[in-house]
């Protein structure tokens, strides 16, 4: 067998004649540290699994502002890229002339990367076919990754981008087989609408779907782990509840501060990094940022959600495909979650992103001077009234672990809330959480952020018997209810607490799903 040394950028193997190029290109790929990344394992598969094809792959990666879109795919394939671009903000260049500098800045990174072709492309379909010649020009045995990042930037008014690109991909690089073809954005309703849902060109045409969403407490601690951070389980909660898990975020605290301080840093001191990220996420996300923004204000003062026909009398917005679009973006960049409720079958809609939960409540609109304001003011009834929000947002982004610590990951579950007023015979109430499962059983969960064990007195244990008594009374003998707590540290045991089925603390909550 002959062998001889290739290269692959900066990283050198050993090239065995007879092994196909894409095994050996995945071997170097399977030999790269990723210490960097944190968490992102299925998307990391997926990335292996492209290198490993052999065919033409086309992927799409999309996720909210900040959440590691960009970090994630130059890390693993480690800038080596046959082409690499990012549109242009279209908010920061004037209206008039946005195609032109979007076209002069693609023509000036196929320059970067090789391009004899030197003139600025006066269209989209003549800037493809110049990036066609400059990768028909690169050796054909070895993956050629193209990384097109925030293309929704690109897709300026009448510029006919989104038919370029599917000539692009249709007339030529579906037929590559060493190419890879990663498209990124942050403007989620875009990536879904015109590409993962697209109808017409690109019907059936990706390859891999890579939704990325904020971090997991589990993986929050392996950041914090990773720049030699220490938070205790409860600190890293409370980090979480005023971030939501955003990597960027995240990156915003610094070691050597507690936790409040970091905190104030972040959201209270003067040029604060997120004193104004709020507008930003929606303007950077959303094609229809405004209602959007609208919307999540609304969900914002009701904390178990809406009913659509609520959102569009309290945000003025038409039922309709309007409406339609706008739930559906923030459902897909994970800022709302929609239930039905277990006994009305309706369908709601509830904030569940603890960035605009802690925005709305602390920073929007205050324009405190206080640059000390969370940590003079974290024990306060404001903040333990947050706090209690807070925690069932971190909840209802954590049900995985909580069916794993139920042990229940194996059965169909359905996930709700639900709020019944009172009547002749039957008080009103509501329970935070509801599982449903399969087979028959009901999850009545409490939802509670203590700084200590919950205590069950007998006021407690009544309005606890009252609930179930109550619900079994609505429900009949379809379901089988049982109290589950949720909670921070635990439950104390005592007369009453035989109440309680089910416990889950914040340990299960930040163990690995």
């Amino acid at each position: 067998m002959q062998v001889k040394n290739i290269s692959f950028g900066k990283i050198n193997c050993l090239y065995f004649a007879k092994l196909d190029i894409f095994s050996i290109f995945a071997a170097v790929y399977n030999s790269i540290d990723m210490a960097k990344i944190i968490g992102r394992e299925s998307e990391q598969r997926t990335l292996q699994a492209m290198c490993e094809s052999g065919t033409a792959e086309f992927a799409i990666v999309y996720g909210r502002r900040r959440v590691g879109k960009t970090f994630l795919i130059r890390e693993f394939f480690k800038n080596d890229f046959a082409f690499y671009h990012t549109g242009l903000n279209p908010k920061e260049l004037p209206e008039s002339g946005r195609m032109q500098a979007q076209l002069e800045n693609f023509g000036s990174t196929l320059s970067r990367y090789g391009s004899d072709m030197k003139q600025t492309p006066k269209s989209w379909l003549q800037a493809f076919d110049m990036l066609i010649t400059l990768l028909d020009s690169k050796p054909k045995d070895k993956r050629m990754v193209v990384f097109l990042d925030e293309m929704p930037w690109m897709d300026t008014a009448r510029s006919m981008f989104l038919s370029a690109f599917e000539h692009f991909w249709n007339g030529w690089g579906a037929g590559q087989d060493n190419l890879i073809l990663i498209a990124c954005g942050s403007a989620t309703s875009w990536m879904c609408d015109e590409l993962k849902n697209n109808t017409k060109g690109l019907y059936g045409r990706i390859t891999r779907d890579m939704p990325l969403e904020p971090f997991n407490l589990y993986e929050c601690d392996k950041y914090f782990d990773s720049r030699e951070m220490v938070m205790d389980g409860y600190d890293l909660i409370q980090t979480y509840m005023a971030t939501g898990g955003v990597p960027y975020y995240l990156s915003c605290f610094e070691k050597g501060y507690t936790v409040a301080q970091n905190i104030d840093r972040t959201y209270f001191a003067k040029n604060a990094p997120l004193g104004d990220e709020f507008s930003r996420l929606f303007t950077s996300v959303f094609i229809n940022s405004e209602n959007c923004e609208k919307t999540v204000r609304f969900l914002a003062t009701r904390r178990y959600g809406y009913s659509r026909e609520e959102i569009s009398n309290g945000t003025k917005i038409s039922t309709g495909s309007g409406l339609t679009k706008t739930l559906r973006g923030l459902v897909d960049c994970n800022l709302i979650t929609s239930y039905k409720d277990i006994l009305e079958r309706q369908t709601y809609y509830k904030l569940t992103d603890a960035f605009c939960l802690f925005y709305l409540r602390f920073v929007d609109g205050k324009k405190t001077n206080n640059r000390t304001f969370w940590q003079n003011n974290q024990f306060s009834s404001a903040v333990n009234a947050w706090h209690g929000l807070a925690f069932e947002d971190l909840c209802f982004n954590h049900i995985p672990q909580i069916r794993r610590a139920l042990g229940i990951s194996g059965v169909s579950t359905e996930i709700s809330t639900t709020l019944w007023r009172a009547s002749d015979n039957i008080g009103g109430s509501q329970i935070d959480m509801v599982i449903s499962r399969a087979d028959r059983h009901v999850h009545l969960c409490e939802l509670k952020f203590s700084v200590n064990d919950v205590e069950i007195d007998k006021d407690y244990d009544a309005k606890l018997r009252d609930r179930l008594v109550n619900f079994q009374k609505i429900i009949g003998n379809r379901r089988i209810p049982e109290i589950t707590l949720i909670t921070t540290y635990g439950l104390k045991h005592n007369m009453y607490s035989g109440r309680i089925q089910q416990v889950v603390t914040m340990d299960d909550l930040i163990e690995k799903k």
